[in-house]
């Protein structure tokens, strides 16, 4: 094992139809370099919840083994991501009145605020996911995006708030321990992708992300460079399988197959003679499908799916102008890969539209498996895992030269932190989210050991 643990993080996207460990580490360029992935058919997961727990670990710890056999390294800790129907967002308002108004605003304030977030009652079984400021209002001035060092006595902020089902999580945080893994963090996976496949001007101009999965369709909305609405929808191009085999009464495997390789949801662009003969099963005749008809049944169910991911952008209002998404509609996730999905997809919303590729932070030399948009969440999630590790090594590094400077040691230390901060400006939008996710994941590692 010639490669140090410490400097690398690794990515688990247990999917529907796939379940994907990735291992990956910065370069000299701070890209990410991928050491090895390592992914397994996914068989005790339904629409992105967890139906069979033995199952599931057997597929987590296939895909672990080959992970770590590619990258010749000993996995021991993972990001996790998590989807599902159980996910559902929902925008709320909330204030503190600080003590002293002659004090500016620190980060110990807006903990305080979105603490206070977390108290929310949600409907039984439910927990909060993360909290995510949006715009802050200090003493009625609205449209803060950074509060920390101004002065005031009201603090007052819209969030994001994502809620879950408690079971659900608690599931997935089974598996992953029972696989021999430590969770080092947790993230949603609609978030993980837009990492991966946005740039940072799109997430300015407005932008939807759509990540159609096996199981689950999901849909992050940023504007402004902050996330303003997530959405999972519980289907994806499983039904499109699913509609194939009963409109072509055909075995799933071969389903898959046709969906695949002939597969488009366009059906004008098939002529009438084009056909495609299936093998019959066990001494059957074979069965003759024409392409026209393969395509209108797929058009049929993306038109659908298309329609229900629309129906929530403009649940955020996309049609109002100030929340006008300019940058239009990101495709990714395996469901993309779909022909003439694209032109589809342009034709129905009226917004423009690319394929994701999550080449965005990946180094140059990446082979063409790892940048196809079927691994756009687990890329995600271990730039997610990177980040984090680097914040935890400037943490302690910050603290250790806090004790060095023996003058005011507590104060070295929340400069210092404020410090770190600062150093990481490219990426405004994740540090208020990353310090509550932080503390979020701390709060649900507990939650799980006490669970057990």
């Amino acid at each position: 094992m010639e490669k140090a643990t410490n400097e690398i993080a690794v990515g688990l996207d247990i999917g529907t139809t796939k379940i994907v460990a990735m291992v990956g580490k910065y370069n000299e360029y701070g890209k990410m370099e991928v050491l090895g992935v390592g992914k397994s058919k996914s068989l005790g997961v339904h629409r992105g919840v967890v139906n069979n727990i033995t199952q599931t670990i057997q597929s987590i710890q296939q895909a672990v083994h080959e992970a770590e056999s590619v990258a010749g390294v000993k996995i021991n800790d993972v990001t996790v991501g998590i989807a599902g129907q159980h996910i559902r967002s929902l925008q709320h308002s909330d204030y503190i009145t600080r003590p002293n108004a002659d004090e500016v605003i620190d980060d110990d304030d807006i903990d305080t605020l979105c603490n206070q977030v977390h108290k929310l009652v949600m409907l039984p079984g439910e927990e909060i996911l993360h909290v995510l400021p949006q715009e802050y209002k200090v003493d009625g001035q609205a449209e803060i995006k950074e509060p920390v060092g101004m002065y005031g006595g009201r603090l007052e902020a819209n969030f994001h708030v994502v809620v879950g089902q408690v079971t659900s999580i608690r599931n997935i945080g089974r598996c992953v321990k029972s696989s021999g893994l430590e969770l080092s963090d947790v993230t949603l996976e609609p978030l993980a992708s837009a990492n991966a496949v946005l740039s940072q001007e799109e997430k300015e101009a407005g932008v939807a992300l759509i990540d159609i999965g096996g199981g689950t369709t999901d849909l992050a909305i940023f504007k402004d460079g902050i996330i303003r609405h997530t959405a999972v929808i519980p289907f994806g191009g499983n039904v499109i399988t699913e509609d194939i085999k009963e409109g072509c009464s055909i075995i799933e495997k071969q389903a898959e197959l046709l969906k695949i390789k002939f597969g488009s949801a366009w059906p004008g662009e098939n002529k009438d003679n084009e056909i495609v003969s299936i093998p019959g099963l066990r001494g059957r005749e074979p069965k003759e499908i024409t392409l026209k008809n393969l395509s209108k049944i797929i058009h049929a169910r993306v038109v659908e799916i298309i329609e229900q991911v629309f129906l929530e952008i403009k649940n955020y209002g996309h049609e109002s102008p100030k929340k006008k998404l300019i940058a239009g509609i990101v495709l990714t996730g395996g469901g993309s890969q779909l022909k003439h999905l694209k032109q589809l997809v342009e034709y129905i919303t009226g917004m423009d539209t690319r394929i994701g590729y999550p080449n965005e932070h990946l180094a140059g030399n990446s082979d063409s498996e790892t940048t196809s948009p079927m691994y756009a969440t687990a890329v995600g999630l271990v730039m997610d895992g990177l980040v984090h590790m680097q914040r935890q090594r400037k943490v302690v590094q910050s603290k250790a030269a806090a004790k060095t400077e023996t003058a005011v040691p507590i104060e070295a230390d929340t400069d210092t932190e404020e410090m770190i901060n600062e150093e990481e400006q490219p990426k405004v939008d994740l540090k208020p989210r990353k310090n509550i996710l932080e503390k979020w994941t701390e709060k649900f590692k507990e939650f799980l050991d006490n669970a057990e």
